[in-house]
């Protein structure tokens, strides 16, 4: 979508909304309108966009998905934080994994909102990062994989279902022989799922395999 003409507004902060979601849109536009130096001057419906909206145009505040196509949220983050090092980021998405708060913090993401967030959270954010804070929300419940988006999980880190019922059963301190007895699959096969997600993960210790699940809402 190409950039609006600003309504120019004195003192107005502008805002560019990257989410590929039309009517999630139209109603963020609204709340974010609500706010009256508040202007939403421009929609990118995918990372790519949204980059060449920012180099071609000044803008504050960006509200970032994660789940965009051609260029996600998270590698878009680390373009915004080369190119972009003073623009205030929200990142607004489903997920709420400690990691996944981590790493867009170091990425240098001003602010993180869930979007079951209420429009008067949202407001409130915003108006706290324009004026130099920042809004992580830890009060916030940590959902569960299997609660929200369990396919997209196993593409990003690349597992199958099963070997996401291992893991499970490994934060869970179930023994390979009690994980075979319970999934009705050989210790062998186990050990065969075992190797398998060590090698995906990136992670060689059992110790590692249980904060890894507990990190992401599998344990």
């Amino acid at each position: 979508m190409p950039m609006k003409e600003s309504h120019n507004r004195k003192g107005s902060h502008k805002i560019i909304i990257a989410d590929d979601h039309p009517l999630l849109v139209d109603g963020l536009r609204r709340v974010l309108e609500e706010i009256g130096d508040v202007e939403v001057v421009a929609i990118a419906e995918n990372g790519l966009q949204l980059i060449r909206l920012l180099r071609e145009n000044e803008v504050d505040m960006v509200l970032l998905d994660l789940q965009m196509p051609r260029l996600d949220g998270v590698e878009a983050l680390k373009v915004l934080k080369k190119e972009f090092p003073r623009l205030r980021v929200i990142v607004f998405t489903n997920y709420n994994q400690p990691k996944l708060i981590r790493e867009i913090k170091g990425l240098g993401a001003r602010g993180f909102l869930l979007k079951n967030s209420t429009s008067a959270v949202l407001k409130e954010a915003v108006t706290t990062i324009l004026a130099g804070g920042t809004w992580f929300g830890d009060e916030q419940p940590i959902l569960r994989v299997a609660d929200y988006f369990i396919d997209d999980f196993m593409k990003k880190y690349q597992v199958t279902r099963r070997e996401v019922e291992i893991i499970r059963k490994i934060a869970e301190g179930l023994t390979t022989k009690e994980i075979g007895e319970q999934l009705f699959v050989s210790e062998f096969t186990v050990n065969a799922h075992r190797r398998n997600i060590c090698r995906k993960l990136d992670i060689y210790t059992p110790g590692g395999l249980v904060r890894f699940a507990k990190e992401h809402g599998l344990g």
